[in-house]
């Protein structure tokens, strides 16, 4: 299924094409919807994952590197093209060398995921692609089992999602929560019947110290807890805070109020599976 492609208007490369463009990217929900994956890591990580693959771009050495290492689908259309090709087809110069796309895959229930998690994020306001991209790759590191969108969050498949997530957004399973600004957080009710104790980030200083917030009376950490964040600068709605058992804080340096929302996050996810071990 290898094919050699050297007209850039070839309709076979649309799926990879015009990727910077605001109102016409394939990526985008209401277009295309695809999944854009670059590079060999990634590129890889979406082959493993449930969302089904539809062809592979690439330079040829970069293909026969990727190849010669990776099982591919027989019936995966692969696409060579050159360097001038492909930056005229996706809109900027692709160093990478080797692209994926492929189709979204239904999101789990949320119920299968609670199900089996002990640690999950849930974000409520976070429009920043390179926080949840940085957000899915600190789960991973640091055992997180699962991440929640609450309202006013950015596509999760956003390309440069998929890239500063290293791909593990493709990997970590994730759930959208119903509701509006005033309303998605009743669905935190579900997590508490499912046994998750639930905590704010916030710096407040009369916030709970986080390493505190996470064990119970005892010293012994809680066996299922959901970490909320809310976006950079405003942070979490007070809607949102209410609907927890507790607001938790990072103890900061003086002169210092807080973290980067992803560095924020990656300090909890630390402290978390540290009160597990």
């Amino acid at each position: 299924m290898r094919i050699r492609i050297d007209d850039p208007a070839d309709p076979r490369l649309d799926d990879v094409r015009d990727l910077k463009r605001s109102d016409n990217r394939p990526d985008l929900p209401g277009g295309k919807g695809l999944v854009i994956a670059e590079g060999p890591l990634v590129v890889g990580r979406l082959l493993e994952s449930r969302f089904p693959v539809r062809c592979l771009v690439g330079f040829p050495g970069k293909l026969d590197a990727f190849l010669a290492e990776t099982d591919v689908p027989g019936n995966l259309p692969i696409y060579e093209v050159s360097r001038e090709v492909l930056a005229e087809v996706a809109g900027y110069d692709m160093h990478r060398g080797l692209l994926a796309a492929a189709d979204r895959a239904p999101e789990p229930e949320l119920a299968e995921i609670l199900s089996s998690a002990r640690t999950v994020v849930v974000l409520e306001g976070v429009g920043d692609h390179e926080n949840i991209g940085s957000m899915f790759r600190n789960a991973a590191g640091m055992g997180v089992d699962a991440v929640l969108f609450g309202n006013g969050c950015a596509d999760p498949l956003y390309r440069r999602v998929v890239r500063v997530s290293m791909g593990h957004v493709l990997r970590t399973p994730y759930a959208h929560l119903t509701g509006s600004y005033t309303t998605w957080q009743r669905s935190l009710q579900e997590l508490a019947d499912a046994g998750f104790h639930l905590v704010s980030l916030t710096p407040d200083p009369g916030a709970e110290h986080l390493a505190d917030a996470l064990v119970d009376e005892q010293g012994e950490p809680w066996p299922k807890v959901a970490l909320l964040v809310g976006a950079e600068g405003p942070g979490l709605t007070e809607h949102a805070m209410r609907a927890t058992d507790v607001r938790a804080r990072i103890p900061m340096a003086p002169g210092t109020d807080s973290l980067n929302l992803a560095t924020s996050a990656a300090v909890a996810f630390y402290e978390r599976d540290r009160s597990l071990r």
